[in-house]
């Protein structure tokens, strides 16, 4: 088989990378070591950004995102009980929308199946190959049967332990990564959300963030030790938890329930550099991870496919190698960014056993600062409905 991009990971990154292409005109075959239901069934984020919402528009995929989204003007921190609302809209007039990763993920698998353009699921072993040369191509197995795609171009879109960063060889790649010594256990539960808009707080037993995902299902997360066990923690003692570290009236307000779904995630910053090796292209999880305090890993993955379908585009539609030449350069500037709001946001509300009560007071500091300046908020305004 023989297409001009060659897309590695049928997330939404390869998802929307595939349906921008087709729009163009480009041909794209998208090939995914998962099942379908696989991937639909992976608990992600769900906070979107106006250019993601603005991105979903433009692929023809955001009917059900406007129908079925929740539109959030702003955001509220507490540390220690005291409460501080960041209001987006009135700041700087913009909003997020809260819409399931795999929602966003769906819709895009459905147009691409309505489309009749190719993915092809469960593939084994895939491998590249030839990406200094003139052919690239991968190779992959599926039903026992050995088959080879050659391409132009591959497009690594399948996440941080995926085989297209893996391949590449290690001198030709930097990395700078931060694992944090805690993670994020999180419950989803059929009960409406304790709050209209998310709530992030501080407590000196740790974090706790109150998110949804519709209007009756409720996202909550503790931060827990990076060593903790999932097995550790039955429902009444993660809602205890949960309640400690909230302010009173909202614990008090909180409807638990029975977990449909409870997992830890880890929590770690990462970058990859450069971001093009011949003819091989990261994007997403492939190229960069984030804590997600900041919501911003679908939305950075979203970025970096929407400026690789513009040079791959500007490519085989125009004849130009400009933007394919400067990709990497272009969307590290966005990623490190992003990089650092959330890193920031981690460190505002995360406690840090090594810091001691010097690093909780500067915590303190940092809050009460934003607390009393306007810019200090919009500038938290700006980044978390996202960068342009």
């Amino acid at each position: 088989m023989r297409t001009q991009v060659a897309i590695v990971g049928a997330g939404p990154a390869g998802l929307m990378l595939g349906r921008l292409l087709e729009q163009a005109g480009v041909d794209a075959v998208i090939i995914e070591r998962r099942s379908p239901d696989y991937v639909l069934g992976r608990i992600r984020a769900g906070v979107l950004e106006q250019g993601t919402m603005d991105l979903l528009d433009a692929a023809g995929v955001g009917r059900r995102m406007h129908a079925e989204g929740l539109i959030h003007g702003g955001i509220e921190l507490a540390f220690d009980g005291d409460r501080l609302n960041i209001n987006f809209e009135k700041l700087i007039g913009k909003h997020v929308m809260v819409y399931g990763q795999t929602e966003v993920t769906r819709d895009l698998m459905d147009a691409r199946r309505d489309s009749g353009t190719i993915s092809i699921y469960q593939a084994e072993d895939v491998t590249i190959h030839d990406v200094d040369g003139a052919t690239p191509r991968i190779t992959y197995r599926k039903h026992g049967v050995t088959h080879a795609l050659t391409c132009d171009v591959i497009a690594g879109c399948d996440g941080f332990h995926g085989v297209c960063r893996a391949s590449v060889p290690e001198q030709a790649v930097t990395t700078f990564e931060r694992v944090y010594p805690f993670g994020w256990l999180g419950v989803l539960v059929d009960r409406p959300p304790v709050a209209d808009e998310l709530i992030y707080a501080h407590h000196a037993r740790g974090f706790a963030l109150c998110s949804m995902r519709s209007s009756t299902r409720s996202r909550y997360y503790v931060q827990v030790p990076s060593n903790e066990r999932v097995e550790n923690w039955s429902d009444d003692r993660f809602w205890d938890e949960l309640r400690t570290r909230l302010n009173p009236a909202t614990a008090e307000s909180l409807e638990a329930g029975p977990s449909i779904e409870k997992s830890i995630a880890p929590l770690r910053s990462f970058v990859a550099e450069p971001l093009r090796f011949g003819s091989l292209f990261l994007a997403g999880d492939a190229a960069h991870i984030v804590p997600p305090t900041g919501a911003k890993g679908l939305n950075l993955a979203m970025s970096d496919v929407k400026a690789l379908a513009e040079a791959l585009i500007e490519r085989f539609v125009e004849g130009s190698a400009a933007g394919v030449d400067s990709y990497s350069t272009k969307v590290l500037q966005r990623i490190w960014k992003a990089e650092r709001f959330s890193w920031w946001m981690t460190s505002l509300l995360h406690t840090f056993p090594e810091t001691g009560r010097f690093g909780r007071r500067i915590q303190r500091a940092e809050f009460d600062y934003l607390a009393g300046s306007q810019s200090a908020q919009g500038s938290l305004a700006e980044n978390y409905v996202g960068l342009p």
